[in-house]
């Protein structure tokens, strides 16, 4: 099976961190680029972040910049999302997602993972 698994949500105060893992298995990672997306209860689901195949280029959502971090180890067939200074508003589930090669966009055309459940809370 082609798998994308994502892990490493929890419930954090604001202001804190979390390190998002997105895991494949049943394929090799290095070939795609790959997004992080997230749904808040209520709302649709929004591009997060994105990283090439290469980890040459990231795009991030506006909302973000400056506080999350996308990063891959295509030895490990994984790509992360680091989570820095965190507010209420990104709380959500959090998806990861094969997207086009430039990540000149949100794509949304693909299968979606269990995501994992990001809850920023005081």
């Amino acid at each position: 099976q082609l798998q994308l698994v994502e892990s490493g949500g929890g419930l954090v105060q604001p202001g804190g961190s979390l390190r998002l893992s997105c895991a494949a298995s049943g394929f090799i990672l290095d070939y795609y680029a790959i997004g992080w997306f997230r749904q808040a209860p209520g709302k649709e689901r929004e591009g997060v972040s994105c990283i090439t195949s290469s980890g040459g280029s990231t795009n991030y959502a506006d909302s973000v910049k400056g506080r999350f971090t996308i990063s891959r180890d295509n030895a490990k067939n994984t790509v992360y999302l680091q989570m820095n200074s965190l507010k209420p508003d990104d709380t959500g589930v959090y998806y990861c997602t094969v997207q086009g090669g430039f990540c000149k966009g949100w794509y949304q055309g693909g299968s979606w993972g269990p995501g994992t459940q990001v809850t920023v809370s005081s």
